[in-house]
């Protein structure tokens, strides 16, 4: 899944969050997200699946083409691109369903009642996000009982469960321990090669970021002000 935002700027009523974003995410790759809080990164994720239209006064002007598609267009299908796209927030958030419910809901909402098809996405998915082993004696038990990496990991999952085509992650390890963290961060940089997924996250961690990150992108006051190969930024940086 490709990603192209050009001239995209975004309002909250008068108040402008992003000023003329021009970028290119590229297929199949590990992009990251840089920059201080509040200089619009999660706004940015937010507008490529359109989550930014659930508040009443978000107003987007230019264009997010996903492979080849203007998302923003009449014509654009807001369901089948929020299937493409998974997201991973900072906090776990586990519906209060059992961990089978969570991981199957996203395939339920999509058409999928078949129990033997849903049995396999749940198993496949878990092993995907290396927690079957851990949970597959107690899928009917609610997943609010699993613990904060375990949690992190079953969120993980549920957007898996749809084949998701662009994976986003915000800040998705900074609220677990150290040693989760480097657990979680090196899940993503096992899935992004083994599923070819397209991949977007933010941290405030550079070492992060140069674990996993093929491009870096760095955003000050709602600007793009860098992006480049991870290697080139870190190796060679302009400021």
């Amino acid at each position: 899944m490709s990603i192209i935002s050009k001239d995209l700027n975004f309002f909250y009523g008068d108040n402008q969050v992003l000023h003329d974003i021009n970028m290119e995410i590229p297929h199949q790759k590990v992009t990251a997200l840089i920059g201080p809080s509040g200089c619009g990164k999660s706004t940015y994720l937010r507008t490529l699946n359109r989550m930014n239209d659930l508040i009443e006064i978000a107003r987007v002007k230019g264009q997010v083409i996903i492979d080849g598609q203007d998302i923003y267009s009449p014509q654009a299908d807001v369901i089948n691109l929020r299937k493409n796209v998974g997201m991973v927030f900072q906090k776990s958030n586990p519906f209060p369903k059992s961990i089978y419910d969570n991981i199957a809901y996203g395939p339920r909402i999509h058409g999928t009642k078949d129990k033997s098809t849903l049995d396999e996405i749940v198993q496949k998915s878990l092993e995907k996000a290396a927690l079957w082993e851990e949970v597959k004696d107690r899928l009917k038990s609610s997943a609010f009982g699993l613990s904060g990496g375990q949690q992190q990991r079953m969120c993980i999952a549920r957007a898996l469960a749809v084949e998701p085509k662009l994976l986003i992650a915000d800040e998705a390890v900074s609220a677990l321990d150290v040693s989760i963290q480097a657990q979680i961060i090196n899940l993503l940089a096992k899935l992004s090669r083994e599923m070819n997924l397209t991949m977007i996250f933010i941290s405030h961690d550079l070492s992060v970021v140069k674990h996993i990150a093929d491009r870096i992108a760095v955003m000050y006051l709602g600007r793009i002000v860098e992006i480049g190969p991870a290697l080139t930024l870190f190796d060679q940086p302009r400021h």
